[in-house]
């Protein structure tokens, strides 16, 4: 799961992209460009000129229909958006209080300019290994369908998504030729947000800060690790946080209104963003868990920003979130544990050498509260969800492979804790029936003298150890007190000296 996050930030984090479906509660999707009424004043003054426009893009097997007939922006709509860079660079600088450094450097682009430089990374062999790592353990999660091609996925999702990006290794801001200059004005706030927090703080340099690769350690990972996993993610939702409290800003400046006097506005945002335009195909066939980890850094990032801004100010929730940033999505989706301070006891680990001394580690990564608040969703459904994801207090996942059988059924070790026993209980009966949806067949085992539990449906509480027979070899959820420990397709071997050591093992091994 971790590796999605990886190969998003790649795209996505590096670019500083804006989605088109983060623009239709506001009037702004594809087919409902806003009123001209509705806009701040714009700049008559003179800049640069706009160049030719790219080729149009050309259909592929994999794009909507109304691609193919979009609009172009025409050479003097360009010229006009392009004049206008430099008063909207204002406007998002006296909004956030990020300084004006040096000018931002602009460009038109195309579709097909985006999609190229997409396809060209993800040909890249590395990056080809590390989406593999991501579909296979989101598939053994339940997250993905079992025939989902998650890369070929992904190029025609942020084709049809793409509303524009600042590029951090260019210092550029790209102007997207297929999108009405009504629509632009306000997405350049946003990006040209982007350029004033790469200005200041260097956006690539930060957004890598302590994100470091477990999968690809040879070193065994530690609790440092562990909770450094979060880490790109947090720091996406702290630039697209900000992007999108000035965005919403600039749109409402007009009526004299702003993100902290307009909540309506952030839950229209919030409401939509889900949802998409009508015309979003790709975007409303995503799975759940695609969905959430694309708009999460939306979404979370702009209820954080707004709370930063109601309790500190314009420095605490722009300056402030990048030189004292989050650590956790439990931090971002519930800023009063950021602004408290919180700190939440470290996980226990194994010693994952010795317990996993037949297999080969195939992929490690926290399970935070976004991921379980995403799995509670999709098994459990929203309210469940909302009700219970913030009493989540740690977790992680370690993937193997059996040493020797590369093609044998990807092992699985998780790893839970919560508040109290209570909601460690609630969230093991959920997991529990979530396998009916992920095997085929799942019969349950009896042991030391317990009925076995096949009628999962159900299930509401829970209490103890219990197996299950699948197809691809047992699962063992083992609930104690606050914790619960998942074995899924390990032998049985491994997965008692797992347990013993996760329910004895002393908080501090493992650093």
């Amino acid at each position: 799961m971790r590796e999605l996050k990886k190969f998003y930030r790649k795209f996505a984090f590096a670019l500083c992209i804006v989605w088109l479906g983060l623009m239709a509660p506001l009037g702004l999707g594809a087919q409902a460009p806003q009123p001209a009424s509705a806009q701040p004043p714009q700049s008559q003054e003179a800049g640069k000129s706009a160049g030719e426009s790219p080729a149009a893009a050309q259909a592929t097997p994999d794009t909507p229909a109304q691609l193919t007939t979009e609009q172009k922006i025409s050479p003097g709509e360009a010229k006009e958006l392009f004049r206008e860079v430099d008063e909207i660079l204002k406007f998002s600088s006296t909004d956030s209080d990020l300084p004006i450094k040096h000018e931002v450097k602009r460009r038109l682009t195309s579709r097909d300019a985006l999609v190229a430089y997409m396809t060209k990374h993800m040909s890249d062999d590395e990056d080809a290994k590390r989406l593999r790592r991501s579909e296979l353990v989101l598939k053994k999660f339940g997250l993905l369908p079992q025939d989902f091609d998650l890369g070929k996925f992904l190029v025609a999702l942020l084709r049809e998504q793409v509303a524009g990006y600042y590029d951090p290794k260019t210092k550029t801001v790209n102007l997207l030729d297929w999108l009405g200059v009504e629509q632009q004005r306000p997405v350049l706030a946003h990006e040209l947000t982007h350029a004033l927090q790469d200005q200041s703080f260097g956006l690539e340099k930060w957004m890598k800060a302590g994100a470091g690769d477990l999968a690809e350690h040879r070193r065994e990972p530690t609790l440092a690790d562990i909770e450094s996993d979060e880490l790109s993610t947090v720091r996406q939702a702290v630039v697209e946080g900000q992007a999108m409290a000035v965005l919403v800003d600039y749109m409402l400046a007009p009526s004299h209104r702003s993100l902290l006097n307009a909540p309506e506005v952030v839950d229209a945002l919030k409401q939509g963003m889900l949802t998409g335009t009508p015309d979003s195909v790709q975007f409303q066939n995503a799975p759940i868990f695609i969905k959430e980890a694309l708009t999460f850094p939306y979404r979370y990032g702009l209820d954080f920003e707004a709370a930063l801004l109601a309790n500190g100010g314009k420095d605490k929730a722009f300056a402030g979130a990048f030189t004292n940033p989050p650590h956790s999505t439990r931090q971002i989706m519930e800023p009063s544990t950021y602004l408290s301070g919180e700190q939440i006891e470290p996980m226990p680990l194994p010693d994952f050498k010795q317990s996993f001394k037949d297999y080969k580690r195939f992929d490690i990564g926290a399970m935070g509260e976004f991921d379980v608040a995403v799995l509670l969703d999709q098994y459990a459904g929203t309210k469940a969800s909302q009700s219970l994801y913030p009493q989540w207090r740690g977790g992680y996942y370690y993937a193997v492979l059996p040493k020797g059988n590369p093609s044998g059924a990807l092992g699985l070790l998780y790893v839970s804790r919560w508040s109290n026993a209570e909601k460690a209980a609630e969230f093991a009966a959920i997991y529990a029936k979530s396998l009916a949806k992920r095997y085929e067949h799942v019969h349950g085992a009896a042991e030391d003298g317990q009925q076995p539990l096949d009628d999962l449906k159900a299930l509401k509480t829970w209490s103890g150890r219990h197996i299950w027979k699948t197809e691809q070899g047992e699962v063992v959820i083992d609930v104690k007190n606050d914790t619960v420990v998942i074995t899924e397709s390990l032998d049985e071997a491994t997965t008692a000296m797992l347990e013993q050591e996760l329910f004895t093992v002393p908080v501090a091994a493992g650093k």
